[in-house]
């Protein structure tokens, strides 16, 4: 009987458990906002955080944008040329960018650069003591080391994102109309006439703060609770790429529903 009832027990434990570290992130989560007024208060950290962070991230993030752009422009002539459409390459590019690939595609390049980043920095801090030393000194870390670096995603992934769709509307602009030779006055006025701002554009925009929220708040987490060991490190800073991935698709989903559930 005891054998028949130890997987319930471990799957008992295993929820207990998720649910535990559910209850700490959000204490954590509270922990920050609670501070978060002094990192505005004091702009030269989060300025220096958002350079490290996302500054340092511009360079993966536009040149993926660039070639992700081009792949769209040459697989969506492709298929609109089979009816016809060819001219609409830019709607469907514009769209593709604005509303999904934009905002996710930047966020996961944003976890597994600066987000891991984040992770290990804080975690070798707990390593080597230094964040006990300023509890000692009545500096309060969460206000001076894990806000700043929280906020500084959430700034980071929108600006970024912007930045990545830029790039791959220049990208299919590139192959669509210098390359295949689309019409060039069609194809920026039919994604003019189509890219609706606050349908598509806002709410492209709301996706990358929830992101970046998302990123940042995984990042610091994992960084802060980390083992303090090597192994530990290395094990918060894979999980960190691994979480904010998961949490990225699952979060596009959500929203993507509730945004667009009036249009059916």
């Amino acid at each position: 009987m005891n054998r028949l009832l130890e997987p319930l027990a471990d799957l008992g434990h295993v929820v207990l458990s998720a649910l535990a570290r559910l209850g700490l992130v959000g204490r954590f989560f509270l922990g920050i906002l609670a501070v978060l007024w002094l990192p505005i208060r004091r702009f030269s950290l989060l300025v220096r955080e958002v350079y490290f962070s996302g500054f340092r991230s511009l360079l993966i993030v536009t040149v993926s944008g660039l070639f992700v752009g081009m792949v769209l422009a040459v697989q969506g002539y492709e298929v609109l040329q089979r009816f016809g459409s060819a001219e609409s390459l830019g709607v469907l590019v514009a769209l593709s960018l604005v509303r999904e690939l934009g905002p996710v595609v930047t966020a996961l390049l944003f976890a597994g650069r600066a987000g891991s980043a984040t992770t290990a920095e804080i975690g070798l801090m707990q390593a080597t003591d230094q964040i006990a030393a300023m509890d000692m000194m009545a500096v309060n870390p969460m206000a001076r080391i894990i806000a700043p670096r929280f906020l500084a995603a959430v700034v980071s992934v929108p600006i970024l994102a912007c930045l990545f769709i830029s790039a791959g509307i220049f990208g299919s602009y590139l192959v669509g109309v210098q390359l295949i030779g689309i019409d060039e006055g069609a194809f920026w006025s039919q994604m003019q006439a189509s890219v609706d701002f606050r349908l598509d554009v806002i709410n492209g925009l709301i996706k990358a703060v929830v992101f970046g929220v998302a990123i940042g708040l995984i990042s610091v987490f994992e960084g802060y609770y980390a083992p303090p060991t090597a192994e530990g490190v290395s094990s918060a800073t894979t999980r960190t790429v691994v979480v904010s991935s998961l949490a990225v698709l699952m979060l596009d989903f959500v929203l993507t529903v509730w945004m667009f559930r009036g249009l059916s």
